[in-house]
């Protein structure tokens, strides 16, 4: 990890979890990517999930080996001299998931302990259990004050450059209750979720960028307000940047979420959004779909591609497993409130009639 361009293998999210899986516990991992793009979280995340214990070591922070290995004190003879273990050695057989955080902003007389710890599992003299893994994360790019890590340290590890894409954080968004304003606003600005490290090298040193773990804090920044005031404007800009964080507040005022009308007459443009949309979001959708139908006389052209696109979205919440939005898309139909509109399914979308009178009748 110097100064001259370096050629690794980029990954994903789903290609880091397929790698921490299949890489054996004797091999060591390194992670380059940029801040703020969940490293730490996802190997906390797998392991704990495996019951091992993750210990992360930030080893920018430390100042000396000592803050490493531990202080030396004499043997109880006195003939000798020993280094009391860290508070975070273990103390028994278990193996752990040792997680050395910015490697490469440690001091190098840390980094010269790292060597030993890295091919033999051993510090200052003490083995970790046997199954213990070392895994690191370094920061890459010329935006970065970083310390040039010897070839030979790189070497003893298995090195990826972990660049996630924008759908692998939609997904984890919507699994981890981001608020949906958020998640809209990145799905109609994906360039906006992390700054371009090559355009952080022109801002000044206090510039903030938009990074993944930035707009989590904004979520909660703006959780359970319908219309967050001019000083929430401040802490998101705050947060993500000044011209990032107007964009988002002056997003908030303009109507999100998804119509019916643009299911029937654009589903494919707004299909990925509907994928992130919550369960009342997806019930208002079903409604306005059977209002749409039950309103407006529709031409043979208009009638070929709604019949596709309301196939293609009720197939949508069946792939997706929304299985309550589901259900309320039947119940639509089958409360016969649209008579129009079932006569429009009946006649024009026979396949999924059919599908929906197998349902009802399950029901």
């Amino acid at each position: 990890m110097n100064k001259r361009d370096a050629v690794m293998v980029t990954i994903d999210t789903k290609e880091l979890y397929e790698i921490l899986e299949e890489t054996p516990a004797e091999q060591n991992i390194m992670l380059a990517g940029k801040h703020g793009i969940g490293k730490s979280e996802i190997i906390t995340k797998f392991f704990s999930e495996k019951g091992l214990k993750v210990v992360s070591l930030f080893l920018g922070q430390m100042s000396d080996p000592g803050d490493l290995i531990g202080l030396q004190k004499t043997s109880a003879d006195g003939k000798t001299t020993e280094f009391l273990p860290p508070y975070w050695f273990p103390q028994d057989d278990t193996p752990v998931v040792l997680f050395l955080d910015e490697l490469n902003r440690a001091r190098q007389e840390v980094l010269q302990t790292i060597m030993d710890l890295a091919l033999n599992r051993t510090l200052a003299g003490r083995k970790l259990p046997a199954g213990s893994r070392v895994i690191s994360a370094v920061n890459s790019g010329e935006q970065y004050q970083l310390t040039e890590l010897d070839p030979a340290l790189v070497s003893r590890f298995n090195l990826y450059d972990f660049r996630p894409t924008v759908k692998d954080w939609l997904d984890w968004a919507k699994e981890n209750s981001i608020d949906e304003r958020v998640i809209s606003f990145i799905l109609k600005n994906p360039a906006l979720l992390d700054s371009d490290g090559e355009s952080e090298k022109d801002f000044p040193t206090l510039d903030k960028t938009p990074d993944r773990r930035g707009w989590e804090k904004v979520s909660k920044i703006i959780f359970g307000k319908s219309e967050p005031s001019r000083t929430t404007c401040k802490l998101m800009c705050g947060i993500v940047g000044v011209k990032v964080g107007l964009m988002f507040y002056n997003s908030l005022s303009k109507k999100a979420s998804v119509t019916g009308r643009d299911v029937l007459t654009a589903f494919p443009r707004v299909k990925q959004q509907i994928e992130y949309l919550s369960l009342p979001e997806l019930c208002e959708i079903n409604k306005d779909i059977f209002n749409e139908l039950n309103t407006h006389n529709l031409g043979e052209n208009a009638i070929k591609m709604c019949s596709i696109n309301c196939t293609g979205y009720f197939n949508l919440l069946q792939e997706k497993r929304f299985s309550q939005a589901t259900e309320h898309f039947i119940l639509q139909f089958s409360e016969n409130n649209f008579k129009k509109a079932n006569l429009f399914i009946v006649k024009y979308v026979p396949d999924l009639y059919n599908r929906l009178s197998h349902f009802i009748m399950k029901l």
